[in-house]
This record gives structure tokens, C-alpha cells and sequence, in this order.
């Protein structure tokens, strides 16, 4: 019988009472929050070469959700409009991307220390395929890095497409 109720409480009793993920969850959100600036370079495909681009960036967050809302411009007449929208869920996060061209793209992944690791969903194929990957991370206490990599279709590996630095206005 001691069995039974252990068995029975070890798998209910953390349903009842939260682990604080969530918390977790709010409080890195939290401090993602302000408005960056930086610079990086993008690959409009895995077959070309960088351009160097400045950006900026407003972050903010409410709770569960996360909005990171900026534009980069580079070659003095290129500049596009880029977006992140977030909200995490059982330490799940899920949203959308905007800024490859090929429409609103589909976001979803986990946080790993100081980093989310996001799937990305495209709209259209993009470099032979749907998927890629972006990474939000922080760089210290004032500093963001965004990454995004894709898959090159003729040589089967990853190649960065985007590596932009930010830091905190």
C-alpha cells in the first residue's frame, strides 16, 4: 500500500504544485527587455555572400510572451523590417518570425541556459526547404546575439545566414 500512495504521490504531487518554470520562463523574458542596436551580417542565401547590416531593435515582454521588433538596413539602399513574437508554455516556446521575404515564418523550440533555440517554420521553400534554425541569446547582461542558420542545398551543411550582435541603448 505504501508503494501505491508513493507511486501515486511522486506523480501528482507536481501537477498540484508548479516547479516554477514558469517563473524561470518570466524572469529571462524579463530581462531580454530594451531597446538594442548593433550590426551583423546576413546572407539573402547560403550561395552568397554576407552583407554587412545595422540594426535596431526594440524588445519587450509581458509575462509569458516575448516581441522583438527591429529593422536592419545595409548596401545604403536595403532595409527590412524583422520581428520575433513569443510565448512560452510548459517551458515550450512557440510564435512567429518575420524578415526572410518569403512571409511570416513559424517559431517553436525551448530555451537551453541563456539561449533560445527555435525552429523555424518558413512560409516557402527557402534555400531548397522549409526549416532552419534561430538562436536568441544573451551576450552578458547588455548584449543580444541573433543567429539564424539554414541548410545549404548543394553542399548538405549549415551555413550562418545571419549573425547580427546587439546591445543594450
Amino acid at each position: 500500500m505504501n508503494r501505491i500512495v508513493s507511486a501515486v504521490l511522486a506523480c501528482c504531487v507536481p501537477m498540484l504544485f508548479p516547479t516554477g518554470t514558469s517563473a524561470n520562463e518570466e524572469r529571462f523574458l524579463d530581462s531580454l527587455a530594451g531597446d538594442y542596436a548593433g550590426q551583423g551580417q546576413v546572407r539573402l542565401r547560403t550561395d552568397r555572400k554576407p552583407i554587412t547590416v545595422s540594426c535596431t531593435f526594440a524588445s519587450t515582454t509581458s509575462g509569458d510572451s516575448l516581441s522583438l521588433k527591429g529593422r536592419c538596413r545595409g548596401l545604403v539602399v536595403v532595409s527590412r523590417a524583422v520581428g520575433v513574437d513569443l510565448k512560452v508554455s510548459g517551458g515550450t516556446y512557440r510564435g512567429s518570425y518575420i524578415g526572410a521575404g518569403s512571409g511570416p515564418a513559424s517559431l517553436s523550440g525551448r530555451r537551453k541556459g541563456e539561449a533560445l533555440n527555435l525552429t523555424i517554420g518558413w512560409a516557402k521553400k527557402v534555400n531548397g526547404d522549409r526549416r532552419a534554425n534561430l538562436s536568441v541569446a544573451k551576450a552578458g547582461n547588455d548584449g543580444l546575439t541573433l543567429t539564424t542558420t539554414d541548410r545549404d542545398p548543394s553542399s548538405g551543411k549549415m551555413v550562418t545566414t545571419s549573425r547580427i550582435t546587439l546591445q543594450r541603448r
